[in-house]
Formats: structure tokens, sequence, C-alpha cells
């Protein structure tokens, strides 16, 4: 009797441990779940770019000489045609008050001419009327007209006189703003090259120097970043972008392409890159500034509220492999896919939302009619 539960008891244990060892072996794999999103093809830079202005110009007065006025510093926001800097031209301004006064005066004579020819007119036409009447001899009426028509010819000599005035003064205009730095657009003041009483010069043919001041319109912005040769043919004016910045980890700022190069560069070895333009369009581009290093994801489609699996999960036949929810034989199943990127895959037929698609394919023992568990 006891030799017999002896036996049983055995029998038992063994039975348990057949099982355990039996579980134990059993396939164990992770899977995710098919589900509604969106699905968004992409493409970024290959290098940071950079952010930019589009318009920043550097300028310096056109003459060389001494800094007499200094009316912006760094930093400062200016109007277009602003007066930013002046250099020595008291003699220029000399020059334009004589020519500006030489004007009044030709225009004072030219008046008087004029009302002189007017006058001489009117004594002809009085004196040809009296000669209709025989009452003014024909001496007399061919004198008056003489005089007129002399008069009309120097009043309108006196006319053409001002006019030379006034080019003059144009001339006298023209030489004093050549001393004069003025903004040729609305923008911030970035860098200032001068102080009170230095002597500036142009930069001479060929050889850069700094600008006397560095202007930039910050009130639009845009990203110079380098695509890949391979993507860029997807690249096209109008496309929807996302701009990241080192700067702003925690953020990113809407835009769009504004330009593809019609070039290729080839800047570093087995890396040929197309330079994309994308202006920014967010409202808060105020917190941004030319320089920062930027990070631009150009949108080349999208799909939104479709059926779609993590990119790794499929294989290279386009095919997954699907469990049921408790477990169960492992089926190998071919999908039709749709848009995807490296993160995600749309699924256009071959799945169903909630269906569970075996994540962990490189495990071993995977296969289609395995007999597996979901961990």
């Amino acid at each position: 009797m006891n030799k017999l539960l002896l036996g049983m008891v055995i029998v038992a244990v063994l039975a348990g441990i057949y099982a355990n060892n039996r579980e134990n072996n059993e396939l164990v794999v992770s899977v995710v779940e098919v589900k509604l999103g969106d699905v968004i093809a992409s493409v970024t830079n290959t290098r940071a770019g950079t952010v930019d202005a589009c318009r920043r110009s550097g300028i310096a007065p056109s003459t060389g000489g001494t800094i007499a006025g200094l009316y912006v510093k760094d930093g400062d926001s200016v109007e277009a045609n602003q007066l930013l800097l002046e250099l020595w031209n008291a003699d220029f301004k000399a020059q334009l008050k004589l020519a500006e006064r030489d004007a009044v005066a030709t225009r004072s004579r030219s008046r008087q001419s004029c009302v002189t020819s007017s006058v001489a007119q009117r004594k002809a036409e009085r004196l040809v009327r009296l000669q209709e009447k025989n009452v003014a001899s024909e001496d007399a009426v061919e004198a008056a007209v003489g005089d007129a028509e002399s008069s009309a010819a120097a009043c309108e000599a006196s006319k053409d006189a001002v006019k030379v005035k006034q080019a003059a003064i144009e001339i006298a205009q023209a030489t004093l703003q050549r001393t004069q730095l003025r903004a040729p657009f609305a923008g911030v003041i970035a860098e200032i090259n001068g102080e009170l009483g230095e002597f500036v010069t142009p930069s001479p043919v060929g050889v850069p120097t700094p600008p006397t001041v560095d202007l930039i319109d910050n009130s639009c912005l845009y990203i110079m970043a380098p695509i890949d040769e391979v993507d860029a043919p997807e690249v096209r004016a109008g496309l929807k972008a996302w701009i990241t910045l080192d700067a702003f980890k925690k953020r990113r700022f809407s835009g769009e392409v504004r330009r593809v190069a019609p070039y290729v560069l080839d800047l570093e070895k087995q890396s040929r890159t197309v330079d994309v333009e994308a202006v920014i369009d967010d409202p808060d581009m105020a917190i941004l500034f030319p320089g920062y290093s930027a990070d631009v994801e150009v949108i080349i489609d999208e799909r939104h509220g479709v059926l779609y699996v993590p990119t790794v999960v499929v294989l290279e036949d386009s095919s997954v492999y699907v469990i049921p929810a408790g477990g169960g034989l492992v089926e190998k199943r071919i999908i039709e896919t749709g848009l995807s990127n490296w993160e995600q895959t749309e699924v256009v037929k071959g799945l169903e939302e909630g269906d569970f698609v075996i994540r962990s394919i490189d495990r071993e023992g995977v296969a289609d009619g395995v007999k597996a568990r979901i961990e």
C-alpha cells in the first residue's frame, strides 16, 4: 500500500515537471495592436541647417570720411530710409545750401522776366487793336510785337534756368547723400563696425572688409538645409515643413518649402546634397534669431485616420506575423501597404483594427503555424 502511494506521488511529480518544462519551452512573443492613426512620410536634412534672414545687408558709406554722427546702436530697430550714420560733410551741406539759395534767386528773376513778358504782350495786343482803327502806326505796332516776343523768349529762358538750378540742387544732394548711410529696409542693427571720429573707407575692389553696419530684416526668416540627393526629387516648393532647433528642444515651428536649389553640392566625400530653403511662418518666430542651427523635416505626404503598424514588423515580402489575442497558432499574412516612413507603415489591406501583430519577429522560433503565447 505504501509502495503504491509512493509510486503515485512520483508519477504526479514527474507529470508536473513535464508540464512545467513544456510551458517553459513554449514560444513567447511580444506584439503590437493594429490601430487607427496618422502616417506621415517625410525627409530630413543630412546636416544641420541654419536660420537666416530673407534680407540681410552689410552696408557702408560709398565714400571715405570721418564718422561725425552715429545715430543707432547694436540691437536698435530701424525704419526704411532712416539715417544711421553720417560722415563729416559740412562742405557738402554748404554747397547744397548755396545751390538752394541760387535756385531761389533764379526763380525770382524768372518771375520778374515773365511779368515783363506779360506786360509787353498786353501792350502789343493793345497797339494791334488801335492799328485796326487806324490810330496806331505800323512802326509802333511792329516794335511792340517784337518786344513782346523777345520778353516771352526771355521768360522761357528764365524757366529753363530754374530747371538748371534745380538740377544743381539734386547734384549737391546726391553728393551729400554719399556721406550719409541710410537703412535700405526696415530691420534690426546686428552690428556696427565704427565709432565717432573713426575714419571709414569703402571696401577696395576684390578685397572684402567688414561692413560699417550689418542690418537684418528679421520679419522674414528661413532655413537653409542640405537634403540628400536621393530624397531631393520628392521635395518641391510649397510642401509643408517642420523646423526644430537646438535652442528650443521641446518645440517645433511650422514652415513651408520656399525653394529647392537647381544643382547638387559635393562638399564632402561621398556626400552629395541639394540645398532646400524653408520659410518659417509660425506666429512665434519673433523669438528666433539668424544664426541658430536648425533641422528641417519636409512633409512629402500624409494620411490621417488610417490603419498602421510599426514599420519594423513588416517583412521584405510585405508580410507580418499575426497571433490571436489569447495566444495560439502564428499566421504569416501578406498585407498591402500604403504610405510608409521609418516608424510607421499604412495598412491598406490584410489587417483589421484590433489585430495583434508580432513585434519580436527576430526571436528564434517565430514562423508560420508555430504555437505561441503573448508575453
